[in-house]
């Protein structure tokens, strides 16, 4: 399924482990589109998670797999000595800027609640070819913690801030500053600290469809994992 002799560069992020970008990730990259697409009638949003669209989770032997790449490739990067749990799902950005949560107008982080000892990182799989569709930048809160506790809990509550537009975050705003963005390329994946905040850069929603095969379809991976010890 994966590369066995990947292309994989590192592109700094400042305050976190770089993010790694795999090139050529998957070795039949269509035959998953093509598998996107016939069971698009198995997709379906989860609430919990405020991702804009439906997602389908790929099962166990599709997470273990993806976690042996991770450890064969990634885990020294970003810090991981031991994989405490793994999963991975296609999803497709499907909402258009009025449909979308005040949360989803927002960067994000894939894990707040790590123990003592223990990490997170996430993966995304680019599964089209139009990289007008976009790829994904990070950010840094510009304002304190308090500051930025307040935003979220205020966007989770429906409510939105005055720095924030309609549309899908893709450049710096009052409250968070936009680092750098990783642009997207058919079968590229990223790997990267799942403690940051990300977002889609989506500049053009109009560009987004609901059919697999013409969407802005994607891979999504997520690790817990014993960090290792300096």
């Amino acid at each position: 399924m994966f590369n066995p002799r990947p292309t994989v560069r590192y592109v700094a992020i400042a305050g976190h482990a770089p993010c790694v970008v795999v090139d050529d990730f998957l070795l039949d990259p269509r035959a998953l589109v093509a598998q996107a697409a016939a069971a698009q009638a198995r997709f379906a949003v989860d609430p919990a998670n405020y991702y804009p669209g439906p997602e389908l989770d790929l099962g166990r032997e599709s997470a273990l797999r993806l976690d042996e790449f991770f450890i064969q490739h990634i885990r020294r990067a970003l810090g991981a000595q031991r994989t405490i749990s793994v999963a991975a799902r296609l999803a497709l950005a499907t909402l258009s800027p009025p449909e979308l949560h005040p949360l989803q107008r927002l960067c994000h982080r894939d894990c707040t609640d790590l123990a003592p000892g223990t990490g997170a990182a996430a993966a995304v799989v680019y599964l089209f070819d139009d990289a007008r569709m976009g790829g994904t930048s990070f950010y840094r809160p510009t304002q304190g913690s308090e500051h930025t506790i307040r935003v979220l809990r205020a966007a989770h509550a429906g409510i939105a801030s005055d720095a924030h537009t309609g549309a899908y975050l893709s450049a710096s705003n009052a409250d968070f500053e936009q680092l750098c963005t990783i642009p997207a390329q058919f079968n590229r994946a990223i790997f990267y600290d799942g403690e940051i905040f990300h977002a889609a850069q989506i500049e053009d929603a109009a560009l987004l469809h609901p059919d697999p095969a013409q969407g802005r379809l994607t891979m999504n991976g997520f690790f817990r994992f014993r960090k290792r010890s300096a």
